[in-house]
C-alpha cells in the first residue's frame, strides 16, 4: 500500500509529489500542478526537557508522559527528537532516563521518534550564570562510572552529553565518549579558550545553546563564547525564541555557523502553559511572562529554558528576516540529522529511501506559518 502526498517544495518551491510504502519514501516527482501547500522533513529537537505541561526531569515521570510529550511534538511538525536530563540527584536522573528507555521499549511510535538521550549536566561550571538555572546542589565532576549507569539504564540510548571542559577529568571523558559515537557537547561552562580547543581536540563536535548558559557580562574577548563560535568543527545549538538570544546575535551566529547551525527549542514542561509564577523541582521559583519568556524569578537575567516549541523557532527566523523558511527548516531538519550521522539515511531530507517523516503546512505570509498535517514512518500523526 502507497501513500501520495502533495506540496511545494520547502528549498525550491515547485510542486512535488512524495509517495511513500511501508514507512519509506519510494519516489519524489514535480508536478505540473499547482498547490496551497507546502511540503518539508519532518523536524528533529535536539534539546528537549518537555513541553505542554508535560516534564522529563520530574520525578513522577511515566512511561505515558513520554508518549504525550511525542504527541504534543507532532503538532509542531516534529517527528523526532532527543529527551534532555538535566543536573539532578544519581537517583532522579537514574530514574528519568530508565523511564525513557521503558517507553521507547512499549511503543513503537517514541523509539521512532527518540533519536537517543540527552544528558544536559551535571558535570557542568558551578558558577553562577554558566551553571544557568541548574541547581548548584547537584553539580559534580565528570564520573564515567555514572555514565556507565547511564548508559545501561538506557539501553545503549545515550546519544550526546554537555559538559564542561575545564571540569576536572573532563578531557578523558570526553575521548571516552567519541569513542562510543557520543555526541560531546559543550555548554554550561567557563572554559578559556584553550581548554574549549583542547575539548575539541579530544572529539568535542557541539557547542549547547551556544551564547547561553554564559555569565550575563564577561570579558568582551577572548572568551568561552567567541571561541565556540570560532572553530568550523564545532556545530552550534541555537535557539531562536527571541529571549535567549536577540535577532542580531542569532543572525551573525548563523552566519559564522552556516551548515553547522542547528535550531533547538530547549522547550521545558511550561512551554505552551499560561503565564504566571511556577515552583519548579530544579530551581526555585520561575516566572512565565506573557510574552513567553521564562526567566528565574530571583533575576530576569538567568533563564530557566524556553518556553517556545521549536515550530516556533523555525517561523521566528524568517520573521527576524535571518533566512527564508525554508533555510530555517534545514537548521532544523537536515542539520541536526548531519551532526548525529542520519542524513545518509535520509533522515531530515525527502529523498528516495527516505523515512516519510515529514509535515505538510500553509505558508501564506512571510514570518508565519501553520502545520496542518504531521507524518512519521508514513502514518498521519496530526492533522489539523
Amino acid at each position: 500500500m502507497s501513500d501520495t502526498w502533495i506540496g511545494k517544495h520547502w528549498l525550491s518551491g515547485k510542486t512535488v509529489g512524495v509517495t511513500a510504502e511501508n514507512g519509506t519514501i519510494v519516489s519524489v516527482r514535480e508536478l505540473d500542478q499547482a498547490s496551497e501547500h507546502w511540503i518539508a522533513p519532518g523536524l528533529i529537537d535536539v534539546q528537549l526537557n518537555g513541553i505542554g505541561g508535560y516534564d522529563l526531569n520530574t520525578p513522577d515521570i511515566t512511561v505515558d508522559t513520554v508518549k504525550q510529550i511525542v504527541k504534543v511534538l507532532n503538532k509542531g511538525g516534529v517527528t523526532r527528537f532527543c529527551p534532555t536530563v538535566v543536573t539532578g540527584t544519581k537517583e532522579r536522573m537514574l530514574h528519568c532516563i530508565r523511564t525513557i528507555a521503558e517507553a521507547c521499549q512499549a511503543d513503537a511510535a517514541v523509539d521512532h521518534a527518540v533519536i537517543g538521550i540527552h544528558v544536559e549536566g551535571p558535570f557542568i561550571s558551578p558558577d553562577d550564570g554558566p551553571r544557568g538555572a541548574h541547581n548548584l546542589n547537584w553539580v559534580r565532576d565528570p564520573d564515567w562510572n555514572e555514565f556507565e549507569e547511564w548508559n545501561k539504564a538506557s539501553g545503549g540510548r545515550i546519544c550526546k552529553v554537555t559538559l564542561a571542559p575545564e571540569k576536572n577529568g573532563a578531557i578523558p571523558f570526553i575521548e571516552k565518549l567519541c569513542e562510543l559515537g557520543v555526541v560531546a557537547s559543550i555548554g554550561h561552562c567557563n572554559a578559556s579558550e584553550e581548554q574549549i580547543q583542547e575539548a575539541v581536540r579530544a572529539g568535542a563536535t557541539m557547542s549547547t545553546h551556544l551564547g547561553n548558559g554564559a555569565h550575563p557580562y564577561i570579558k568582551r574577548h577572548p572568551n568561552y563564547i567567541w571561541a565556540q563560535l570560532a572553530d568550523d568543527r564545532l556545530w552550534a545549538g541555537l535557539i531562536a525564541d527571541g529571549f535567549h538570544l536577540p535577532a542580531s546575535t542569532l543572525k551573525v551566529m548563523i552566519r559564522a555557523k552556516g551548515k553547522k547551525a542547528i535550531l533547538t527549542s530547549d522547550a521545558v514542561n511550561l512551554a505552551g502553559m499560561p503565564p504566571g509564577r511556577y515552583k519548579t523541582h530544579i530551581n526555585d521559583d520561575v516566572i512565565l511572562e506573557e510574552n513567553g519568556f521564562l526567566h528565574l524569578a530571583s533575576t530576569r537575567d538567568i533563564l530557566a529554558g524556553s518556553a517556545t516549541p521549536l515550530h516556533i523557532g523555525v517561523q521566528n527566523m524568517e520573521k527576524f528576516g535571518i533566512c527564508s523558511l525554508g533555510e530555517a527548516i534545514n537548521m532544523a531538519s537536515l542539520h541536526p540529522a548531519e551532526l548525529f550521522g542520519l542524513a545518509d539515511m535520509g533522515i531530515g531530507n525527502l529523498a528516495e529511501g527516505s523515512p516519510a517523516d515529514l509535515i505538510i503546512y500553509e505558508h501564506k505570509e512571510p514570518g508565519s506559518w501553520t502545520i496542518s498535517k504531521t507524518v512519521a514512518e508514513g502514518e498521519t500523526v496530526y492533522e489539523q
